[in-house]
């Protein structure tokens, strides 16, 4: 036992003097173990003064802190617009309305992805269970996390906080698209008082 809690100790302060929040190693037991990420570098960053300028405090917390908002809480669980669902940290897109579903488990749920390449999928050992995390791959907020008991044709279910989404409304893209193409700067929208792209 003194043998693993010093194991423990040097994993953990190894992975904070490369400023990681988690450790992912094989000899240490997956209950100690948060969202295993290989990936260290994103292809847009933002320093964390503007992101919590930007982001509402539940925003940031999902977003940047891997944190989860409460279930039926969240304000697209019941939303039923037709649109895209874009990460609210960078506009990504990432969602269709199309293949938004009600799963029931009182967050948005996705059966499929806009492209394959936009979202990154990573090991979760967090709370002694395996999961698989989702983080968008153009900035790397957390997004919430994929399940294997979706709807067909896929069968797999994206469980995404409304917290870390942007919606932009089918009607919105189409004047966007218009206004962009005669040479108006598109604007983003504003929720809850904060920016989102």
């Amino acid at each position: 036992m003194a043998v693993l809690r010093r194991g423990l100790f040097v994993a953990l302060h190894h992975a904070l003097r490369q400023g990681r929040s988690s450790v992912c190693h094989p000899s240490l037991p997956a209950a100690l173990l948060g969202p295993c990420r290989t990936k260290k570098t994103w292809p847009v960053s933002f320093s964390q003064e503007e992101i919590r300028k930007r982001l509402t405090p539940i925003q940031y917390h999902v977003t940047q802190e891997r944190g989860t908002e409460s279930a039926f809480r969240g304000e697209f669980t019941h939303h039923k617009d037709d649109g895209t669902y874009a990460c609210v940290v960078c506009g990504a897109s990432l969602f269709s309305s199309k293949t938004k579903f009600d799963s029931g488990s009182g967050w948005p749920s996705f059966f499929d992805l806009v492209k394959e390449e936009s979202i990154t999928l990573s090991d979760d050992f967090s709370y002694g269970m395996h999961r698989v995390e989702t983080t968008c791959s153009q900035c790397g907020a957390h997004l919430g996390h994929l399940f294997d008991d979706g709807p067909k044709p896929t069968g797999k279910r994206y469980c995404i906080n409304s917290a870390s989404l942007a919606f932009q409304s089918k009607d919105t893209a189409s004047s966007t698209s218009s206004s962009t193409a005669t040479g108006e700067a598109a604007s983003s929208s504003v929720s809850n008082g904060k920016t989102e792209f």
